[in-house]
């Protein structure tokens, strides 16, 4: 399983900046795509999951700026970033696992197998 992430930036506090998340596609072994970021010297976050069939978790500090959304067309998915502020600053990174029976498993890092090289984030105040 492949994934890449791009999109980032330098934008202002306000502004607004989709991700993208290119992807091999779903495979048995993997029926989650996340999204997290890190920040010079803080652990990896949470952002957001989805399943590829419209479900989504938010993690509490994007849930109503962020949305995430798909193409399965395209093995691809998106992270859109609305009211971005100074500590949205991070190095966002979209990762690949599976979960058996609830979505709500994959906000810890732990629960993924497949991970994409980042992109910086940098808004500015």
């Amino acid at each position: 399983v492949q994934l890449q992430a791009s999109g980032g930036g330098l934008v202002r506090a306000g502004d607004s900046l989709r991700l993208t998340c290119a992807t091999s596609g779903r495979t048995s072994s993997t029926n989650a795509v996340g999204w997290f970021r890190q920040a010079p010297g803080k652990e990896r976050d949470f952002v957001a999951v989805t399943n590829w069939d419209g479900d989504v978790y938010y993690g509490w500090s994007v849930k109503g700026r962020f949305t995430v959304s798909t193409d399965n067309t395209k093995n691809t998915v998106y992270l859109q970033m609305d009211s971005l502020k100074p500590e949205d600053t991070a190095v966002y990174a979209c990762a690949a696992g599976s979960y058996r029976h609830s979505i709500y498993s994959m906000g810890v890092p732990t629960a993924y197998n497949y991970w994409g090289q980042g992109t910086q984030v940098t808004v500015s105040s």
